[in-house]
């Protein structure tokens, strides 16, 4: 079959695709969890399309063209991820949240990079390519979502006191930080099997991060201008769309840097535009109808949850054991150390092991680039799964009770 003749193969799943997406995201909504979870499943319930026999409706033609447009909707989600990133957030917390996002990024990263040395020929002469593959998968464990926490903590009257601010702020943080490292190992990974040197990424890192501010400067103004002389018109996110493609292809194509990585920064930039929120919602509108569930759904797809060894099975629940307890332990364990009280540190430490579609990204990211195998993907949605369960039946455990906290300007270590 050939993509451009046989397009309508595609039109079946993709009909599947939405329809079942949206039902089970608002019925997960309405027991409190993720939507992401739903899109996940009803990928999953499609899979199982490809166990009946001579079945047509997901072949390589099908499949194919899902997997294109799931890639549209990565660039699409990390837009809207740095679009509603709120740079003030961090100021109202200041050091603290930094040194929580530190601790929170390197001890998971340190434990699933010993987790797949273990399983993956030992810390002993490793190659290069080891290396990057272990380390990756270390990155994958760094990514936090914390859309159920926030609800959560709404619910309670908690998400503008001490615990709140500080988990939103150590949140975006922790994404930008583990988004720059992800490029970097992927920068580091190279193509076509040539090596890269450290030197050369790093250098090529210095250059995007000066082209970014560049770009992000002036488009700025023009959006700045833009939104005073349009006002609300749909201009203002048409422009922002392409202003995301332009960057999310050049930081790929002239720097190295991974594609996510620029549509992450157009966003962080067009966040500050008085009309962030209108350009969000309405990109939202675009990547929500179709792009959005073809990725999740892809996910569930293409994750097969048979023909596992022992070893692989191991492997997994040892990474997901040092997802959660890495995420836990690092940010309430730092939160102890800016003299947050024990009780509140703990609920920093279980406010961020939620994951949901950066660790998807991340660890798809990674598939794509032969860093990590795709049977580590089954793995990734039982970790979202587990924590977006877990989380916040533990913080309605430790916080019920407690009076609503009015919204802090400050919070400071000791």
């Amino acid at each position: 079959m050939n993509i451009t003749t046989d397009y309508f193969v595609i039109l079946l799943p993709l009909a599947l695709i939405l329809i079942l997406s949206k039902v089970l995201s608002k019925l997960c909504e309405k027991i409190g969890l993720p939507g992401v979870i739903g899109m996940l499943v009803s990928g999953i319930l499609i899979g199982l399309i490809s166990y009946i026999p001579n079945q047509t409706i997901l072949n390589d033609t099908s499949i194919g063209g899902i997997g294109f447009l799931a890639k549209i909707g990565v660039i699409l989600i990390m837009f809207s991820a740095g679009l509603g990133t709120d740079i003030k957030q961090i100021k109202s917390v200041g050091v603290p949240s930094i040194i929580i996002t530190c601790f929170g990024v390197a001890v998971p990263l340190a434990l699933g990079f010993v987790v797949a040395c273990l399983f993956n020929g030992g810390f002993v002469n490793m190659s290069r390519d080891t290396l990057l593959s272990n380390l990756f998968y270390g990155v994958i464990l760094t990514a936090t979502s914390v859309s159920v926490t926030v609800a959560t903590l709404k619910e309670l009257g908690k998400l503008s006191g001490k615990v709140g601010t500080t988990i939103v702020a150590a949140a975006i943080i922790d994404d930008i930080i583990g988004i720059v490292i992800l490029s970097f190992i992927v920068a580091l990974k190279g193509s076509n099997g040539e090596v890269v040197s450290p030197w050369h990424v790093l250098l090529m890192t210095c250059l995007f991060i000066v082209f970014i501010a560049i770009a992000g400067m002036l488009a700025g103004k023009f959006f700045n201008f833009l939104e005073h002389k349009f006002p609300h018109h749909r201009m203002l996110p048409i422009f922002s769309i392409a202003f995301c493609f332009l960057v999310a292809y050049l930081s790929e194509e002239v720097f190295g840097v991974a594609d996510i990585t620029g549509a992450f920064a157009a966003g962080l930039f067009l966040s500050r535009n008085p009309e962030a929120s209108y350009i969000d919602r309405k990109s939202d509108i675009m990547s929500y109808m179709v792009f959005t569930p073809v990725f999740f759904c892809n996910i569930g797809i293409t994750t097969k949850f048979t023909g596992f060894s022992t070893e692989i099975l191991m492997f997994g629940l040892c990474f997901i054991l040092a997802g959660i307890i890495g995420k836990v332990v690092g940010c309430a364990g730092s939160a102890l150390l800016c003299k947050y009280k024990f009780k509140e540190s703990l609920c920093v430490g279980i406010g961020m092991m939620a994951r949901a579609e950066v660790a998807l990204v991340s660890a798809q990211k990674g598939v794509e680039n032969g860093l990590v195998s795709s049977e580590i993907m089954p793995f990734i949605v039982i970790l979202i799964v587990i924590t977006s369960f877990a989380t916040p039946i533990l913080l309605k455990l430790l916080m019920t009770g407690d009076k609503p906290e009015n919204k802090i300007e400050e919070v400071k270590a000791n």
